[in-house]
């Protein structure tokens, strides 16, 4: 079977979950503003550069899972996609999925944003398999560390060549639509690279390269 993959922020949804899910914290009081809001900021700037230290990152994004009980972090986690991620849906994205679902293609959803900001996000997408960065969870409680390879940058490819191997797939007639130069790694690997609203170095790479640029945003 053919293989659709998506990245999730600024692709399939109009905004980073990551981010986003920082923010929310911050607005309802959890963490606090003056430290956590400086920190969100320049970690997503270095996102955007192609310079975040995802273990750096990873070390301040997880803290709230691990000093928060976790029917707390449930109850907010739905308060947040109801106020946060539910308005940033994309009209054109859910007609790009229906559209690959009807060609017959296996949907896959591949994102650095952990599981726990994630895993909502992917079933209001209909989209049942997911490979994100995962939370260490110790069967009581999350750690505030990440458990194996963050899927981020070369992270992602790895993890992916670790999913398609567990279910004797490849990447043959593989399709990956994403909007970041992050993502080059696994857009090099796959047959049809899709460059989705893209950021400034990943548009002048797919021209460069003749990749099909597309916009999801009205």
């Amino acid at each position: 079977m053919s293989l659709c993959i998506f990245d999730l922020d600024n692709t399939l949804i109009g905004g980073d979950s990551d981010y986003l899910w920082g923010e929310y914290l911050v607005e309802i009081g959890v963490l606090s503003e003056e430290v956590y809001r400086q920190k969100n900021d320049a970690f997503y700037e270095d996102y955007k550069q192609g310079r975040l230290d995802i273990y750096k990152f990873l070390a301040f994004a997880l803290e709230p899972l691990a000093t928060h009980p976790l029917p707390d972090l449930l109850s907010w986690r739905e308060d947040f996609i109801a106020r946060k991620i539910r308005p940033i849906l994309l009209p054109r994205a859910a007609e790009l999925i229906a559209r690959n679902r009807a060609e017959g293609r296996r949907l896959l959803i591949i994102t650095a944003t952990n599981r726990f900001v994630t895993e909502p996000i992917a079933k209001l997408l209909e989209i049942d398999e997911l490979i994100a960065t995962d939370p260490e969870f110790d069967g009581a409680a999350y750690t505030g560390r990440p458990e194996g390879i963050p899927c981020y940058a070369e992270g992602k490819v790895t993890r992916l060549d670790a999913w398609l191997k567990a279910r004797a797939l490849d990447l043959q007639d593989s399709r990956f639509y994403s909007d970041s130069h992050n993502d080059l790694p696994l857009l090099e690997k796959v047959t049809e690279p899709v460059a989705v609203d893209p950021d400034d170095r990943l548009r002048e790479t797919a021209k460069v390269r003749g990749w099909p640029i597309i916009s999801l945003r009205d």
